[in-house]
């Protein structure tokens, strides 16, 4: 994936970032071409944590903040507008020098040019690829700041920017209620989120443990916040790849399924893998899904058989039992 905005901005596009000191690069996303930029002087700032995994590999050093001084900051623009403000104030925060702005339209670029452009004078765009970079220097952003997030009803916390920031998730709730009274055991929660389904989860007296599993830093936070049982433990991981110290019993998840605005129902697939393999010969997985989205056929692959056990219109809530290896098959129920 490149960078092509920043590429034509800084050669011969008007943007110099010549200079000696740090640059922090903020919501790159894992694969993103930054070779335009000396990496020897480049700070990936980023919560999530595939992405954060892809840039270490590839050389880059990587924080979930900004601590310090910077020449200049860049901001990869998220979709959710009140994280792509609160990215900006902190990079204008920390900047010494210019802060770059790169988005695409259908991701609110349009909107932040236009409100910067209100406060100070912006340079560029450039406009390539069905997206604009700016840039521009000072200015007071303060009121753009990530607040200390405000308890939702019935008390829980939340952050700009995570998913279902709003309220519970009612894909999670319709799981939550057809969960059996009798769980028990040891539970993972793929994909955590700020924590609604682990808490309801732990609701059960048999529950020994919950592991929540969860990409996004921030959500993470919150979910701890939300989640004080001495039960649940916390995991900054992706759940497609992190693997328990010991089997478990049963497995929950209301799985992602878009990388950006384009649906992928490949990631959903690989949490159903992923669980699988943590699973112990008997365990349970428990998985909610948008009703479109094909997840039968890679469970009836992988445990031997799915059931549909609740949902609505819109929402379809299965489960599966992990066989014995040798005696999987290829049933749907």
């Amino acid at each position: 994936m490149s960078a092509p905005r920043l590429e034509l901005a800084l050669s011969g596009g008007g943007l110099d970032l010549s200079g000696t000191g740090r640059i922090a690069v903020f919501a790159p996303r894992a694969g993103m071409d930054l070779s335009v930029l000396p990496r020897d002087r480049v700070l990936v700032v980023s919560g999530f944590r595939p992405d954060v995994e892809g840039f270490e590999a590839a050389g880059y050093a990587t924080s979930v903040a900004a601590e310090g001084r910077f020449d200049a900051a860049i901001v990869f623009l998220p979709r959710a507008k009140r994280l792509a403000e609160a990215l900006v104030a902190q990079a204008v925060a920390v900047s010494d020098g210019p802060v770059v702005v790169d988005g695409a339209r259908t991701d609110g670029i349009e909107g932040v040019l236009k409100a910067v452009r209100k406060r100070v004078a912006v340079e560029g765009p450039i406009n390539k690829a069905h997206g604009k970079l700016f840039w521009f220097s000072g200015g007071d952003f303060t009121d753009w700041a990530a607040a200390e997030p405000a308890p939702l009803e019935g008390g829980w916390i939340t952050a700009p920017g995570v998913f279902s920031a709003d309220g519970i998730d009612p894909a999670s709730a319709l799981l939550a209620a057809a969960l059996p009274a009798k769980l028990s055991g040891k539970i993972a929660d793929l994909g955590a989120g700020w924590g609604y389904l682990a808490s309801e989860v732990l609701k059960r007296d048999g529950v020994k443990s919950i592991d929540l599993v969860e990409a996004d830093h921030a959500a993470l936070d919150c979910a701890r916040r939300n989640v004080t049982d001495p039960r649940a433990r916390f995991h900054w991981a992706d759940a497609t790849r992190w693997r328990p110290e010991t089997l478990m019993d049963a497995v929950v998840m209301n799985p992602p399924f878009h990388t950006s605005r384009t649906a992928d129902p490949g990631i959903g697939q690989a949490f159903i893998r992923a669980a699988a393999g943590m699973l112990r010969p008997g365990g349970r997985v428990w998985i909610v899904a948008n009703r479109h989205l094909p997840y039968e056929t890679v469970i009836a692959g992988t445990f031997g058989a799915v059931e549909e056990i609740g949902g609505d219109t819109r929402f379809k809530v299965m489960t599966a039992t992990l066989a014995p290896r040798n005696a999987r098959h290829n049933r749907v129920s």
